[in-house]
């Protein structure tokens, strides 16, 4: 399947929103294995993304410069199995899960990036997009890079790789290499003898840094932490770069400043519903949408549904405000993989209840809300609202968790063009008849601080169009 054809079946089969990849590094201090850590704490990222993955994993009392790796298409447990982790060990390790945003959806772009440079090797992973990454590109090229991906983690590693050559450690190149980049980028990377994570200084993308007994961990998200039974110990501030060696952490935070945009979509869809993003639960954040929306769009009705996974917390909101009974009104199935095949045209319009499916038992004679994360090309969201009255549903209102999307995402979220958004050329009438709902209502986007417990550092540019790093010159 091309790439052109697994965006085809993207619209049908899930027709969301995707961020583009969870990173987890581990660094055991007395010399465990930390391979099975990085496994179960990349399956525990697995919903940043399901296209690719791997681990790259080193011993830093070994040979120097001698990485194991392993990645591969596909899911974690489709990638891994006894075998191929037996054979990597090493005390020190990074790993990752990539959904494509940028660059092509193909194994030379899977990461860990592992390259081999004068000052020794670098395994790189990199969750977030460069918005001057085409620049980057172009001067490293001339002067002699040549580049095997097509991916802004390859040019974040020969930008670091080269301001190695003249600096002190790795950690100062880092720094100087920060200094040249622009949008979005948490970066966990592995030296021979470091673990470091990178924040970019608006904090686009989350990173948090856990313990568990003398082996530190950098993840995505606090529920890669749980997954290994790590101590969260705090988020990696916004501009930070932290390292890990067998002194155990410092920190350097020369780089930070008070001009946080951290994603407000962490919480409205995202994170998983259990993480804390900078101390925010992410839980808590999507039972407040769901309030907010039952306030702002209230509606006689009978029983309040979630769209899996991310709608299900706002809709216990909203029934919690409202006083509707809520229900289980979907049954996902879980299991279907970036192998699944592409439907034919004939049965194109049946796909998505392959990934959901409705309890008629739920809705059948029932004015339902149907409360969902987001709407971006509506197709995904017209087919469901038909599901649902196929099923008996007498009435389908409609509710978002997020304001209308009518600019695109240039720090790692594939939200696309303003021709391909919804929102960005009909209005919400128009979009409401479109659905085929009976009324629709989005999340005011003046309030999405109460999301994030006021705290004003947060992206919204997807709504509003105010961008806290110019978008790039070229898509």
């Amino acid at each position: 399947m091309n790439n052109a054809e697994n965006n085809i079946l993207s619209d049908y089969i899930d027709g969301k929103l995707h961020e583009e990849c969870g990173v987890f590094g581990a660094y055991s201090i007395e010399n465990e294995d930390v391979t099975a850590s990085i496994y179960y704490g990349l399956y525990a990222l697995q919903h940043r993304g399901q296209e690719s993955c791997g681990i790259a994993v080193s011993d830093t009392n070994g040979p120097k410069g001698r990485v194991n790796s392993c990645k591969g298409m596909g899911l974690v447990n489709d990638v891994f199995d006894e075998n191929n982790l037996e054979k990597l060990g090493g005390n020190i390790g990074v790993g990752h899960v990539r959904y494509s945003t940028a660059g092509a959806s193909c194994i030379e772009n899977t990461q860990p990036l592992v390259i081999n440079y004068v000052k020794g090797t670098l395994a790189v992973t990199h969750n977030g997009n460069l918005t001057n990454v085409a620049e980057l590109r172009d001067e490293l090229s001339r002067t002699g890079a040549i580049f095997q991906t097509t991916v802004d983690s390859e040019v974040i590693a020969y930008v670091i790789a080269r301001e190695r050559i003249n600096t002190r450690n790795v950690e100062e190149a880092a720094k100087n290499a920060m200094m040249k980049l622009k949008g979005a980028y948490s970066i966990v990377m592995m030296s021979p003898k470091k673990l470091i994570g990178c924040r970019d200084p608006f904090g686009f993308r989350p990173l948090c840094i856990g313990k568990r007994e003398n082996t530190y961990f950098f993840a995505s998200e606090t529920c890669a932490l749980d997954s290994v039974d790590a101590e969260f110990i705090r988020d990696v501030i916004p501009g930070e770069i932290v390292t890990i060696d067998k002194n155990g952490i410092c920190s350097d935070t020369s780089l930070c400043t008070e001009k946080a945009a951290k994603c407000i979509f962490e919480y409205i869809y995202f994170a998983r519903p259990d993480s804390y993003v900078d101390g925010v639960s992410v839980y808590s954040s999507r039972i407040m949408a769901g309030r907010i929306l039952a306030q702002q769009h209230p509606v006689e009705a009978d029983v309040v549904i979630g769209v899996p996974d991310s709608g299900s917390a706002a809709a216990m909101g909203f029934a919690l405000e409202s006083g509707i009974q809520y229900g289980t009104g979907f049954i996902k199935n879980s299991y279907i993989g970036r192998t699944f095949i592409k439907p034919k045209q004939s049965v194109r319009e049946s796909a998505v209840k392959i990934k959901l499916n409705v309890i008629k038992e739920v809705v059948k004679g029932k004015r339902v809300v149907m409360i969902d994360d987001s709407i971006v090309r509506g197709t995904t969201s017209e087919r469901i609202v038909r599901m649902l009255k196929n099923a008996g549903a007498t009435e389908v209102h409609v509710r978002i968790s997020s304001p209308p999307f009518l600019h695109p995402c240039y720090f790692g979220t594939d939200v696309p063009s303003c021709d391909q958004l919804i929102a960005a050329n009909n209005t919400i009438d128009e979009i409401c008849q479109m659905l085929g709902a009976d009324s629709l209502g989005y999340l005011d986007g003046e309030r999405l601080s109460e999301l994030v417990e006021g705290d004003c550092g947060y992206c919204e540019a997807c709504f509003s169009g105010k961008y806290a790093v110019e978008p790039p010159k070229e898509n």
